[in-house]
C-alpha cells in the first residue's frame, strides 16, 4: 500500500493496534499529526517541501487512513498514548511538532499527560477547548449501527457532504476523492462512525485545566472561514495559553493545509527553521 507519495507505508505494531507511518527528507525532526476524519494524505501538499528541511515523521491515527481500523478503542484517549510510544519507537529527543484538528488535541495531550518533549509546537485549528462536536456527531453515537447499515451509494453521499464543509475554496476532486477513500470499503465505513462515536469533549476537559501550565511558546494558525471550530475557540485558547500566539488565515475554512498550503509551509519554516 501507497500513501500518496507513491512509497510503502512502515509497520509499527503496538497494543493498541497497527499504525501505519512514513519519514521522508533529512535534518532536524518534525512530526505531523493530521485530525478527523483524515489521515496523512492531508499533509500531502506540504511534505515535499518540508522534507528538503526536515526529518519528516507522518502517520495515519489509528482508526484512520492505511492504519488499523475497527480495533475495540480509537478515541483520543489512546491516540496520546500511541504518538508517546512513536516518538519513542523512532528514538527521537525533542522533536517539532504540528498537529492539526484532533491530531491538534493528540499533541497538546501527549505534552501534557505523557511528558513528551516538544522543541516546539504548532497547532493548526486543534480541537482544544469546550464546547466542541455537533449534532451530527451526538446523532452518531445514538444511533451507530443504524449509520453502519447505510447503503453504501448513501454513505458516500453523507461522508462528502460532511468532508466538503471543510475548506473555504471547493473541494477539487483529487482531495475529494483522497479523503473519501478510506471510508468506503465496509471496513471503512465502520470505522468512520465508530471514530465519531467515541468523539468525546472529556477528553480535551482532561487537559484544558492544565493549558494555563504551559510555559512553552506555542503557534496557532487558525482559518478564518473555520466553520467547523471557529476561530472564536481559536481566541479563547490563545488566552487559556498565555505562551501561545495566535494567528489567522483568510480565506481558509478548517482544513488549513488544503486551502493555503504555501502559507502554512511559510509559517512552519518561519518559526521552526529560526
Amino acid at each position: 500500500m501507497t500513501n500518496g507519495y507513491e512509497q510503502p507505508y512502515k509497520v509499527f505494531k503496538t497494543v493498541f493496534g497497527e499504525i501505519k507511518y512514513n519519514v521522508v527528507g533529512s535534518g532536524e525532526p518534525l512530526i505531523l499529526v493530521h485530525g478527523t476524519p483524515w489521515s496523512s494524505f492531508n499533509w500531502r501538499k506540504l511534505i515535499p517541501a518540508l522534507s528538503q528541511w526536515f526529518t519528516v515523521y507522518y502517520y495515519d491515527l489509528l482508526g484512520y487512513g492505511e492504519s488499523e481500523k475497527n480495533v475495540g478503542d480509537v478515541s483520543l484517549g489512546v491516540q496520546n498514548e500511541i504518538l508517546s510510544l512513536l516518538v519513542k519507537h523512532w528514538k527521537l529527543t525533542n522533536p517539532k511538532i504540528v498537529g492539526h484538528d484532533f491530531g491538534g488535541s493528540t499533541v497538546l495531550r501527549t505534552y501534557l499527560l505523557n511528558k513528551i518533549e516538544f522543541d516546539q509546537i504548532l497547532l493548526i485549528d486543534p480541537v482544544a477547548v469546550s464546547p466542541w462536536g455537533s449534532p451530527f456527531f451526538s446523532h452518531v453515537a445514538l444511533n451507530e449501527s443504524a449509520f453502519n447499515g447505510l447503503p453504501n451509494y448513501i454513505h458516500e453521499a453523507v461522508l462528502e457532504k460532511y468532508v466538503t464543509g471543510a475548506t473555504y475554496s471547493e473541494m477539487d476532486v483529487e482531495t475529494l476523492k483522497g479523503i473519501k477513500k478510506p471510508w468506503l470499503n465496509d471496513e471503512g465505513k465502520k470505522a468512520f462512525y465508530q471514530q465519531i462515536a467515541q468523539s468525546s469533549q472529556k477528553y480535551t476537559d482532561e487537559v484544558e485545566i492544565l493549558y494555563s501550565n504551559i510555559k512553552k511558546p506555542i503557534i496557532l494558525l487558525w482559518g478564518e472561514e473555520d466553520n467547523w471550530i471557529p476561530i472564536k475557540q481559536g481566541k479563547k485558547l490563545n488566552k487559556m495559553i498565555l505562551s501561545s500566539s495566535l494567528i489567522p488565515i483568510g480565506n481558509a475554512g478548517h482544513l488549513v493545509q488544503e486551502d493555503q498550503p504555501a502559507l502554512v509551509l511559510s509559517y512552519i519554516l518561519k518559526y521552526f527553521k529560526n
